[in-house]
């Protein structure tokens, strides 16, 4: 398993020393199709991973060319990273400037090929050229990156009444606009780019995360579960009473309260956040999940990696590509190419009809939301995307078992055999599906709201986190209620931290943004969905003038024939 210019050497004690590759190298061997991370100074070329990685190949794939030292010490154990040292081909020396992933249509040179011959290769998520264009709004704005911060408050992105100067030109270009201007408001309001300000950034970071084990916010509050599981219990008896009784609307709803709390300790354990041991979490994460909820925790996994590498990206992030039924973004109304589900997302008809009604479609479209989740767990387990080798091999047989039992205890046992009509039936299923709704829109709140911009490969992990992701305030005996999730910019930094603990995790994290100069977005569960609300308005405010810039244009182009 080597690369271009490794040399490894023993030395006393066993160790192996490394040679330094230069960033010129490992551009060259990218280009070659080679999937190239860095991690902790080292150069790690994780090709014969990709497809055993439990958490899919797409967040690999994420952080080629990158240094992913931070997202790769966020979310796996201290296992897996000892198990990552096998793939490394060589070192860096001094501070490295990343590329962008070819998966984000990163250019790459092959060695040889010097710099003025302007012979470049896209390389492609699969490692051969791409057609895929170049932004013209990120390539324009590589000397707007540089700007120093400079203080300031965030207004809307856009308005109704401002279509921008490239609205009498056409509707990409008022897109464009609407991009740079988000751009723009972004690096008025968060720390510089500089390597200097990012470099202090992480440095800070990591330090925190250092205090954050050594005040053991790490160890998981095993009472607090017991708590949990008697809840879970309470529930689920409850639901069964009531079905005995006749009372099956009571009885769905009392499901519904029984997967909504369910789903939260599934994501700790998607996180190792409960035992952290890898196979000991997934295997709990699949009793909860597919056992007991029908949902695929494999499925959730792959897509939730991504979500936490590059969170809020329109192209990238799946949390947020809602198509036809939700767009958070005005770049959404561009059929931009989504990396994740490998496809172009249609701003078509259907869609232009529910972005327009989207403000208020929203909690409606969510109560459905449960339904979404089974097409995409079937999908992810009957089209081959869990991994079939590596060490979680056995896990997509142990969800197949988990999913046929959750349809005959479900369906068969509860929603067939004890229920005597097909009316009593469909209340049955529509009220317990509709009644965990409330999972969806807290899954939501905390991105929905956030910027969609992307700074590029100079934005630090933590900045990034913190500017597209916010916590929801509430009491602390509304936790249970909210599972965690209203801690989700905490989350995001230090994902691996149990829930239990994130309330004390809250101070520490607010202290190091007022250090470092990063706002700190913190809303109530009502503002924070009334800004939801505000950003899916602002979005159909700027579809319907995208449609009359459109129809401007045609009706423009018509005349001509005249």
């Amino acid at each position: 398993m080597g690369g271009k210019g490794q040399k490894e050497v023993e030395v006393e004690g066993g160790k192996r020393e490394y040679e330094v590759l230069s960033r010129r190298q490992v551009e060259g061997l990218i280009a070659e199709g080679r999937h190239v991370i860095i991690v902790d100074g080292y150069v790690l070329k994780v090709d014969g991973w990709l497809k055993y990685h439990p958490g899919g190949d797409k967040a690999i794939m994420h952080m080629v060319g990158r240094d992913a030292t931070d997202e790769v010490n966020g979310l796996h154990s201290p296992e897996a990273r000892a198990m990552m040292d096998r793939y490394r081909i060589g070192r860096i020396e001094g501070r490295w400037r990343s590329f962008v992933p070819p998966i984000q249509g990163g250019k790459f040179r092959l060695l040889g090929v010097e710099e003025e011959d302007e012979a470049e290769v896209e390389v492609s998520s699969r490692g051969s050229a791409s057609s895929r264009s170049v932004s013209p709004v990120f390539d324009e704005g590589a000397g707007v990156r540089e700007r120093r911060r400079v203080a300031g408050s965030v207004s809307s992105v856009s308005s109704a009444d401002d279509a921008g100067d490239g609205a009498t030109a056409d509707g990409m270009a008022h897109l464009d606009t609407l991009t740079r201007r988000e751009i723009k408001l972004d690096l008025d309001r968060y720390p510089a780019l500089d390597p200097d300000t990012q470099d202090a950034i992480v440095q800070k970071y990591r330090e925190l995360n250092k205090r954050i084990r050594a005040e053991k916010l790490y160890d998981c509050n095993y009472g607090a579960y017991a708590v949990e599981c008697f809840r879970y219990a309470l529930l689920f008896t409850a639901m069964l009473v009531f079905l005995r009784w006749g009372w099956y609307a009571t009885s769905a709803f009392f499901l519904g309260c029984f997967w909504h709390q369910l789903v939260f300790t599934a994501h700790d354990a998607g996180h190792m956040g409960i035992t952290h041991d890898f196979h000991t979490d997934t295997v709990i994460g699949i009793v909860i999940a597919d056992f007991l909820g029908g949902l695929s925790i494999g499925w959730w996994k792959r897509n939730h990696n991504v979500h936490h590498i590059v969170t809020n990206s329109p192209e990238h992030d799946p949390d947020i590509e809602h198509l036809p039924f939700f767009a958070v973004s005005h770049r959404l109304l561009g059929s931009l190419y989504s990396t994740y589900y490998e496809r172009i997302m249609e701003y078509d008809a259907a869609a232009k009809f529910f972005i327009s009604i989207q403000h208020y479609s929203y909690y409606l479209i969510l109560l459905f939301g449960r339904f979404n989740l089974y097409r995409l767990s079937w999908l992810y387990l009957l089209t081959g995307q869990a991994p079939k080798k590596g060490p979680a091999w056995w896990h997509r047989h142990l969800e197949a078992l988990g999913q046929i039992v959750f349809w005959i205890w479900f369906g068969y046992f509860l929603v067939y055999r004890a229920i005597d009509t097909n009316w009593h039936r469909f209340v049955f299923v529509m009220v317990s599906h509709m009644t965990s709704a409330p999972l969806h829109v807290q899954i939501t709140l905390s991105h929905f709201a956030m910027s969609t911009a992307d700074l590029g490969v100079d934005e630090s992990f933590p900045q990034r986190m913190l500017r597209t992701t916010m916590d929801v305030d509430c009491p602390e005996w509304l936790d249970f209620f909210h599972g965690g999730l209203q801690f989700q910019a905490i989350h995001h930094l230090y994902p691996r931290i149990p829930r239990h603990n994130l309330r004390r995790t809250q101070g520490l994290v607010q202290a190091f943004c007022e250090d470092v100069g990063i706002p700190y977005a913190l809303y109530g569960f009502v503002d924070g969905n009334k800004v939801v609300v505000g950003r899916l308005a602002d979005v159909a405010r700027q579809a319907a003038i995208l449609d009359k810039c459109r129809r401007v244009v045609a009706g423009t182009e018509g005349g001509h024939h005249h």
